[in-house]
């Protein structure tokens, strides 16, 4: 399945923070005739708005589950164990900002039986705790598995695009199971039972490649922001009937929180 949204890592390295200096942030294209602003082509997000935002130098999202973890796809990491490789950059919309934090990590952990298709999660352990910087609460009901979500991410703006300099934001409704797995979409493929589907059937409005292990986001009766998914998969980016497919967070709250704790978070 050759649809994963992580940028790959040559390009990722490619990427530095130096070579993200030459990066210019595109002007806000239109707005899809049936949605609202697009990721992909470019609505930037305001410093400090999702402050939970992780990016991860693997070509990366994730999201602050605590002061000492990081959640995120388990497609962007190789397994279980040591890992002092990862750089995380935590505070900014602009990955050039000297106000950025980062820490690297120390180890990870990827969900027990990941084969590549469906429980597409993981945990990264920082090596030291970030402070100052709210945390991404995930959804342990099926309460707030629908409506309209936030997307967020560096991902690329448009297909085959690479990083970009500055967060993107969006929001995507919920695609039902049954419509996601029709045949005018996604034919089956989908895992109804731990995946959700959020986009617009007329395309335009979508995660892409660099936005895996992002958080997809909602408010909950609290009027707080709960983590619903995470961005996984999709054919393409913004394509016409082919909707981005995430993880669903409430599936696995539990086993989530089991590691976590394990993990000392």
């Amino acid at each position: 399945m050759a649809r994963w949204r992580r940028i790959l890592s040559g390009a990722a390295a490619a990427l530095t923070v130096a070579a993200m200096g030459s990066l210019m942030q595109s002007s806000p294209a239109a707005a899809a005739p049936d949605g609202p602003d697009r990721v992909v082509g470019g609505t930037t997000a305001t410093q400090g708005e999702f402050p939970f935002m992780v990016r991860l130098s693997m070509g990366c999202g994730g999201a602050l589950y605590s002061p000492t973890l990081v959640l995120t796809a388990a497609h962007c990491v190789n397994g279980t164990g040591t890992n002092t490789s990862i750089t995380a950059t935590i505070g900014v919309v602009d990955l050039q900002s000297t106000s950025k934090v980062t820490r690297r990590s120390n180890y990870v952990y990827r969900a027990p039986g990941y084969n590549g298709n469906g429980k597409d999660w993981a945990l990264i352990r920082l090596a030291s705790p970030v402070t100052g910087f709210a945390t991404l609460p995930i959804a342990r009901t099926t309460a707030y598995d629908s409506g309209t979500f936030t997307v967020a991410g560096w991902g690329a703006a448009t297909e085959g695009g690479g990083q970009q300099r500055y967060m993107r934001k969006a929001t995507v409704p919920f695609v039902s199971d049954a419509t996601c797995n029709s045949s005018a979409m996604y034919n089956g493929q989908v895992i109804a039972s731990n995946e959700i589907c959020a986009g617009y059937a007329a395309g335009g409005v979508d995660t892409c490649q660099g936005d895996s292990g992002g958080p997809m986001f909602r408010r909950d009766a609290a009027n707080a922001w709960v983590q619903v998914g995470i961005v996984s998969w999709g054919d393409g980016c913004a394509r016409r009937n082919k909707p981005g497919v995430y993880t669903q967070v409430s599936y696995f709250a539990a086993t989530i929180a089991s590691a976590a704790s394990s993990l000392g978070g």
